[in-house]
């Protein structure tokens, strides 16, 4: 497995991957995903061979994404990594993908000193992304509510 730099020709197997790993990742559109991965600091892929088997976004403070999660660590903090979406093809789950991608999402905002935040669905519950989100040093620092949803928002230190 290696991890390569997305671009906009991954958005239909970006898609196919997001899709798959409903309700754990937000539904969006392959016209949003190829917006949101213009608006991407930092946008990885892991490759098994010629084939995209998961993927990591990130976004920082002040972009024009209109996410309610985004939006509340952008009136909470000043500078930050926001991982939107990590996602792992199922056939690829339990492969330590996840936790690649991360260990590059850490380096990439060490090198920047900016904390890393990210959310995980309290309601309803995602278990299995609450201990991966411990497991690389996040804590939580507040919960938002949705209509339909409640999230746990997560902050990791540099």
């Amino acid at each position: 497995m290696n991890l390569r730099t997305l671009h906009i020709d991954d958005v239909p197997a970006l898609w196919h991957i997001n899709e798959a790993g409903l309700p754990g990742v937000g539904k969006v559109s392959q016209t949003a995903l190829a917006d949101l991965l213009t608006l991407s600091d930092l946008a990885l892929g892991a490759w098994d061979g010629n084939t995209l088997v998961g993927f990591v976004l990130c976004l920082l403070p002040g972009t024009r994404y209109g996410s309610p999660n985004y939006a509340w660590f952008n009136q909470h903090y000043d500078h930050f990594l926001y991982v939107d979406r990590i996602a792992i093809t199922p056939t690829h789950r339990d492969r330590q993908i996840g936790s690649h991608l991360y260990e590059a999402v850490i380096e990439h905002a060490n090198k920047q000193n900016w904390p890393i935040a990210a959310e995980v669905s309290l309601e309803p519950p995602n278990p299995g992304s609450m201990r991966f989100h411990r497991r690389h040093g996040f804590a939580e620092v507040g919960t938002l509510h949705h209509e339909h949803q409640s999230v746990t928002m997560f902050l990791r230190e540099y």
